[in-house]
């Protein structure tokens, strides 16, 4: 609840400053330019390397998923590093809340050069219950790993695109 505010101010005070600039230069982030590129085409050349671990793989699968596979023009190196927290332990008996931290340091490089186009990390926690019932554990953690991976996917693809957009 306390993030949606948070996210509601900062999409009001982005309006605000669109309409009090009359935005100026202001497109689309997946718009097509004026000279006829767009970032949907750069976010097709996008290769993805192969992960090992599951989160590192449902990372992968959110970044690719909806891209239309093209000539591969850039690659996009990762390090995905996961984690289960304890935040809260009741007793043995009622069970725990768990904190699932998936993090990924990423690396954007230009197949024609070779060349390190920018790089960063990024990260997401998901918390979820513990009630010692197995089926229900795992499902609980599986589905921490999902919510993560794709909160953390929609952030890589926003910053490659912000990124793309700009270059």
């Amino acid at each position: 609840e306390h993030r949606m505010l948070k996210q509601i101010s900062r999409l009001m005070v982005v309006v605000s400053l669109c309409l009090l600039s009359g935005c100026s230069g202001f497109r689309p982030l997946y718009g097509t330019a004026a000279g006829g590129g767009s970032v949907a085409v750069d976010m097709s050349a996008l290769a993805v390397e192969e992960q090992h671990s599951r989160g590192g793989q449902i990372l992968r699968n959110v970044l690719l998923d909806g891209v239309k596979p093209g000539q591969a023009r850039f690659t996009l190196k990762l390090q995905v590093t996961e984690r289960v927290i304890d935040v809260a332990s009741l007793s043995s008996t009622l069970g725990s809340r768990k904190r699932y931290a998936l993090s990924a340091h990423y690396e954007l490089i230009d197949l024609a050069s070779s060349k390190s186009l920018t790089a960063g990390d990024s990260f997401s926690n998901v918390e979820f219950n513990i009630i010692n019932v197995p089926v229900s554990d795992l499902q609980a953690a599986d589905d921490a790993r999902m919510r993560a991976g794709k909160e953390l996917g929609g952030d890589l693809r926003l910053r490659l695109a912000a990124f793309l957009s700009a270059s």
